[in-house]
Parts: C-alpha cells; sequence; structure tokens
C-alpha cells in the first residue's frame, strides 16, 4: 500500500492491456501529455501533467523551492479516456477525468473541497473560490483578502506599489480559508481573482507545461501550515540576538560616529543588539569603499579588526550590507534532490569574497538587490548566506537580512524585509495584512524598516514611535531609512536630521523643524525596547515552535479561530504566536483602536481588564498605548529586563498565567547561538494551568535537560497573587487556593 492512501481501487488507472487499443494521449497546450497523481500525504496529494518525449513523459527539474523531488512513484498515471477515474485515501477522494482535464477532490465525507479544470488550449488553471477569502501568495502585492485581484507575481520592488506595499516576494502558495491551499510548484505565473472562479494563468504557451500542483486538504489551518511545511521545508532556527532591537546606520562621518552611538545606546539604557552599516554606493559614506566591494571605507573605518572589536566589547553584533549579484551566484544553484547537504566547492564560489572581511568578527550580513534573479538564482543567495559561513564557523548560526526569495527561504533561517517603502501612514496601515500574508507563506523572519524608508510631509515623532511599536512585535525588530539620525531612538529630541539624502525620490520631504525637539520619543521607545526584550523567553519559544510545525510567530487570527468568520476577515490585528493579541495603531491623531477580540475571553495586557470576545470593542489609546490583548488560559514567560540578549540579570524568570481556563505552554530554552540544541543541548519547561484546582504543573519537558543554572528562581502570577518557587528539574506544583 502506497503511503497515506488506502483501499485504492487499482483498476481504475492501471495502463491497458496489450490486448487493448492504447488510448490517445489528451493534449495541453498543444502537447501531447502524461498525467500524474501522486500522494504525498493523507491531506496533500501531487497533480503534474507532463509533456511526452516520444511515449516517455518528461521528467521534472525543480526549481529548488521543494525539500525532495518525489514523494514517491505515482499512485496513477493517465492516459486519454472518456472515463472517470476515481483515487480513494483515507482523507480525500479524487475524481479525474479527461477531455478536458478535471480533477474534483472530495473528503471522505463526500464535501467537494476543491476543483481544478486545466484549459486544453492554454494551460491556464481553473479553481474553486466559493466565499472563502484567499491568503497567502507571498510578501507584499494587492491586501489582505486576495479575492477581487489579478497579480502577476512581479518579483522585486518592481512589483506592486513600492511605496506603500513594499517590495514583492511572490509565492504560488494560495489558501482558502474554506479548508483548502494549492502550491503550484511549475510553472510561473499570473493569478486572477476578478472572478467567480479563481484562475493560474501560465506565463506563456511554451511555459504552460510541465503543470505541477501540490492540493491540500484540511479543515485544521495548522495542518495546512504544517504540509506546507514538509514541501518546502520547516524553518531554521536564528541566533537568539536576531530577536533583539536592530539599529541600522546609513552615511557615517567618522570612526568617533560608529562608537559614538553605540555607547548612547548602552549609556541611555536603551536595549539593542545589532548595529547594522550600509554599504557606499547606497549613500555618500558607508563602511566599504564602494559598492559590492569587500574593502573598507578607511575614512570612517580606519582600522576594521579594532573597531568591530570594540563594538563587541560594548556587547553588540555588527551586520554589514553586502550586494552580490547574478554572476557572483554561477555554480551554486543547487540540485532539489539534495538539499540536505552543500557542495563546499559550489558555495564557496561566491562565499570567498566574504572570508576576508567575515575573519575580522563580521557576525552578518544584509544582501540587498537581487530583484533581476530568477527563482534559483534567489534560493541560491539565500542558501550561500546560510551555508558559507559556516564553512568558516561550522558551529554558529549565521545571520542574514535578505530583500528577495522565494519558497524554501526559511530553510536558510532568512530574514526579510519589505524594502524601500515610504514614510506614511497608509504604508503602516498595509504592513499589518502583508505581515500576515508572508507569515501564512511561509517566511517566519519578517519586518519592515521602521519609520519607512523614504521620509515625506508625513514623517512625525508620532507616525516613527506608531511604527516603532508595530516593530516590536514583528519577529524582525530593526530601524533604517533616510535622515537616519531619526531613525535612532534618542533622534527626535536632538535637533538633528543627518544627512537628508532624499533626492530623486518623488513625493519625499524632511520633517517639519518643531518636530525635532520631542522629548516623549525617547522614554516611549525605552518601554517597547524593554517589554520586547523581557518577552524573548516568549518570543523565542514561538519561534522554536515554528522550526517544529510550520507556524509563523505573526499569525492571522484563522489559524486559530478558523470558525469565527469576523476574525478570519481581519487583517488589521494579528496574534503574536499563540497568546497575545497585536492591534498596531495606524491612524493619525488616533484617540482610540478599534479592535476585534474573537471568540472566548481576553485581558487587556495593560490593565488587566477581562473582556468577553466575538465583539468588536473600542480600546481608548494614547501615544505610548499599543493595544495588546492576553487570552484566557495563557501562560507567559517573562525576562528580566536586558540591554541585550547575552546579558547576566539577577531575578528570577516571571511566570504569569492568565485564568480563566485550562491553559499549557512550552518554554524552550538553548544555548542562543550554536548547533548544539541539535544534539540535546536545550531545555524545555511544560507549564500547565489546571483552572479548577487553581494550579500551575511545571515539568521538564521529555528529550531536554535542565540547562544552568541548575536551580531556577520563578515569580509565578496569577493576578494580583504571587508565589515565588525554585525549580530544579524535579515536577513541581504552583497551587493558589
Amino acid at each position: 500500500m502506497l503511503k497515506g492512501f488506502g483501499a485504492v481501487c487499482a483498476a481504475h488507472f492501471l495502463w491497458p492491456s496489450r490486448s487493448e487499443a492504447a488510448p490517445q494521449s489528451p493534449r495541453i497546450a498543444g502537447r501531447n501529455v502524461e498525467v500524474q497523481l501522486a500522494a504525498v500525504s493523507a491531506h496533500t496529494f501531487r497533480l503534474s501533467v507532463l509533456p511526452l518525449e516520444g511515449s516517455q513523459p518528461q521528467a521534472l527539474k525543480g526549481n529548488g523551492s521543494l525539500v525532495q523531488a518525489s514523494w514517491g512513484p505515482p499512485l496513477a498515471r493517465f492516459m486519454g479516456s472518456q472515463r472517470e477515474h476515481v483515487v480513494k485515501s483515507g482523507q480525500l477522494n479524487v475524481k479525474l477525468s479527461l477531455n478536458p482535464l478535471e480533477a474534483l477532490v472530495e473528503t471522505a465525507k463526500g464535501d467537494v473541497a476543491q476543483k481544478l479544470i486545466i484549459d486544453s488550449e492554454t494551460g491556464a488553471v481553473s479553481f474553486s473560490i466559493r466565499d472563502s477569502a484567499l491568503l497567502g501568495l507571498g510578501e507584499g502585492g494587492p491586501q489582505f483578502d486576495r479575492r477581487g485581484s489579478k497579480d502577476a507575481m512581479r518579483s522585486g520592488q518592481g512589483g506592486y506599489q513600492l511605496g506603500t506595499h513594499g517590495g514583492r516576494v511572490p509565492i504560488p502558495w494560495l489558501i482558502g480559508t474554506a479548508g483548502w491551499a494549492l502550491y503550484f510548484h511549475q510553472p510561473f505565473g499570473t493569478f486572477d481573482f476578478t472572478g467567480t472562479e479563481g484562475k493560474f494563468l501560465p506565463k506563456d504557451l511554451p511555459s504552460a507545461l510541465p503543470l505541477d500542483i501540490f492540493v491540500v486538504v484540511s479543515q485544521e489551518p495548522p495542518v495546512l501550515m504544517s504540509e506546507y511545511a514538509k514541501l518546502t521545508g520547516h524553518p531554521e532556527l536564528p541566533p537568539l540576538w536576531a530577536f533583539g532591537y536592530q539599529q541600522s546606520h546609513r552615511t557615517l562621518a567618522s570612526h568617533e560616529e560608529v562608537l559614538a552611538e553605540a555607547k548612547t545606546f548602552r549609556e541611555q539604557k536603551l536595549p539593542c543588539d545589532t548595529l547594522i552599516y550600509l554599504g557606499t554606493g547606497f549613500c555618500p559614506s558607508g563602511w566599504n569603499a564602494e559598492n559590492g566591494s569587500f574593502s573598507w571605507n578607511r575614512r570612517v573605518f580606519p582600522d576594521p579588526k579594532r573597531a568591530i572589536e570594540e563594538l563587541h566589547q560594548e556587547h553588540f553584533r555588527v551586520v554589514l550590507h553586502s550586494v552580490i549579484l547574478e554572476n557572483d551566484l554561477r555554480g551554486i544553484v543547487h540540485d532539489p534532490c539534495n538539499v540536505a547537504h552543500f557542495d563546499k566547492e559550489q558555495v564557496s564560489c561566491a562565499w570567498d569574497a566574504h572570508r576576508k572581511t567575515f575573519a575580522l568578527g563580521v557576525d552578518g550580513w544584509w544582501p540587498d538587490e537581487g530583484d533581476p534573479l530568477n527563482i534559483e538564482a534567489r534560493l541560491a543567495r539565500n542558501r550561500m548566506y546560510w551555508e558559507g559561513p559556516q564553512l568558516d564557523r561550522p558551529n554558529e548560526r549565521p545571520y542574514a537580512l535578505h530583500r528577495n526569495g522565494y519558497a524554501g527561504m526559511q530553510r536558510y533561517a532568512s530574514f526579510l524585509w519589505s524594502g524601500d517603502v515610504y514614510s506614511t501612514w497608509e504604508t503602516l496601515k498595509t504592513h499589518v495584512p502583508i505581515a500576515i500574508n508572508t507569515g501564512l507563506t511561509g517566511i517566519p523572519y519578517w519586518g519592515t524598516d521602521i519609520g519607512g524608508f523614504v521620509p515625506t510631509k508625513e514623517f512625525t515623532a508620532e507616525l516613527y514611535l506608531r511604527w516603532f511599536q508595530f516593530g516590536a512585535f514583528c519577529t524582525l525588530f530593526r530601524c533604517h531609512g533616510r535622515a537616519w539620525k531619526l531613525r535612532l531612538p534618542w533622534g527626535w529630541n536632538s535637533g538633528e536630521i543627518g544627512p537628508t539624502e532624499i533626492s530623486g525620490y518623488n513625493g519625499s520631504a524632511l520633517p517639519d523643524p518643531g518636530e525635532l525637539h520631542n522629548a516623549q520619543v525617547e522614554p516611549i521607545c525605552r518601554k517597547y525596547l524593554e517589554l520586547r526584550y523581557r518577552l524573548l523567553p516568549y518570543l523565542y519559544s514561538a519561534v522554536h515552535e515554528g522550526t517544529l510545525t510550520g507556524m509563523p510567530v505573526m499569525r492571522s487570527l484563522w489559524l486559530h479561530y478558523q470558525d469565527d468568520p469576523d476574525a478570519v476577515g481581519r487583517g488589521d490585528e494579528y496574534l503574536w504566536g499563540r497568546d497575545v493579541l497585536v492591534a498596531p495603531v495606524v491612524e493619525k491623531g488616533a484617540a482610540s483602536r478599534r479592535l476585534y477580540l474573537p471568540r472566548g475571553r481576553w485581558f487587556d495586557f495593560w490593565t488587566g481588564e477581562r473582556f468577553d470576545g466575538g465583539r468588536e470593542m473600542e480600546r481608548a489609546v494614547d501615544l505610548e498605548t499599543v493595544p495588546l490583548f492576553i487570552r484566557e488560559g495563557a501562560i507567559l514567560p517573562f525576562g528580566p529586563v536586558k540591554q541585550y540578549v547575552n546579558e547576566r540579570v539577577a531575578g528570577p524568570l516571571s511566570i504569569a498565567v492568565y485564568p480563566g481556563r485550562d491553559g499549557k505552554f512550552l518554554l524552550y530554552e538553548d544555548d542562543g547561538i550554536s548547533f548544539n540544541y541539535r544534539k540535546g543541548d536545550w531545555m524545555g519547561l511544560e507549564l500547565r494551568w489546571n483552572e479548577t484546582q487553581r494550579a500551575l504543573a511545571i515539568r521538564l519537558a521529555p528529550g531536554s535537560r535542565l540547562r544552568p543554572p541548575l536551580r531556577r528562581s520563578m515569580e509565578v502570577k496569577v493576578g494580583d497573587l504571587s508565589k515565588n518557587v525554585e525549580f530544579d528539574g524535579r515536577p513541581l506544583d504552583v497551587r493558589f487556593t
């Protein structure tokens, strides 16, 4: 029996016997084809339409996005026939008819989940939309629900309304919230959702074949995400410091300025882990000599090694902007059949240019540009920045922040940012649903240029703060942009804009000088920096969960409230992990934020007040408040305030229980930098709240060990009550009676 399929009626799809006349091959886009149906899992099957070369089907070459080339031999291979073919499994029934080619997908209960029709003339694919929201499709493009739009899936910053929607990373993974998803592995093309049916239109007739579609069916949204991870790969775990605050710099004046910015963070007690330096060519004076060069700008970094050492002494990571273009990627486009291992010679052909600079102590890279690269080259570049550093530091997790990628980039722990957006309220508002759709497409590490890259007349302290608050609840928490001094948490009270660098951008403008002496900004930034660092145990646990399940950190409400139609349709708020609802303030001068609480009961994070869900509400806000709500039954771990992730700060781990129903949480911890967790050097604490007994059970997760310190001080809070306990690895129950 083939994996995932049971009780298959083989007579429906066997080749005809020698005594029978061979059926004529169906024709798609002017070519004779063979249709293959293969099982991937109980929830997923693969429909392939392969042109015939003589009497044999053309082999699929792949584009690097899949974790493997095949999931076993086809269950069924079809030539021409008018009769219906049925393949049954424990989960799905697939009824296939030819001439025209049609696949009707039914659940085991007989409900129609999806219907695909392939046009014999063009190879276009029609599929059912019904009344379900359409989500996914990568970063950028029309938001939130994709229905009503037509998307040519053009990659890069020229893809779709750059100023407000950012760069486009088009990925043909489409989710229907009615309980299905499609991944168009091949070919690449346009999606049209303007009609009653969805359509996938190949780029042109010659490229219509081969056609390779993965169809996923489940009423459980986490299952759809898990199935996508099985196809394109689970996310890798980046270093812990990548989830701290990252400060980007543009035009630099001197070595002294570089150190002064670093010291100001520490003196002002503004938590920060990473300093990022732009390259010359993108600004008048960056870290290197010219665009694409790995030679240092000696005016700013006369002694690069000493500068990096001094920054390391202040406990900062150093990340450098880099440009690797298509010609530099020769030979490293990998074979999708062998993605588990890399060829050192292939990777090193592009990595060699970085090695001398990397050896000085550089901690990570910011590869820019790459819009013209094809799919294979985009993935090759993502792969090179993950595997190349491991050639020199084999037990250190690399970091790279990309502008381009594709399905599968999560296998390389790639971070993604949305490109050169404009500083407008509309941009901030639009980026909330963009964050959600990016996460639903399997890209968990994402963020924006906080404040917007190109300043406009709308760029004020208020916009910056609202964007900063949103950034604190993105996986990538990073400020960057022109007029870069105003990207510093203290910049809005310094009277200094910094080098303007706005010529050539239509609609760009510098802030009103009256905005440059605002004492409110720095303390509000500090508040959210400190909250971000206190929540790192929760965030890192959610990141780890995603590496196992494919679930994003920034989650559509649909992922957990698929039976709540009002929750499914909300693209202006999201869950951060399972338990924290974030409703960013995206309106100028807002005194309140209208939001939706899904079914259940919720606690206001700031006030502790409890609210019934399943309704909209108006939450009053001031400049320093973004609405946060915690799900009843949630268990949130809080660490102490730190200035950088590895700072040793005395104080217990605080575990906050939000009572009202039973709850559970797995707190994950490792050393944050190495791959030793793969060898068992990790700690998992299973935290379970029993509402009836009013007790929190703390257990060491199977397969993990208690990492030093071997006695963990914890403060358990339930409402206004708290207890201090110590956990030494043995089962512990903390009761509140």
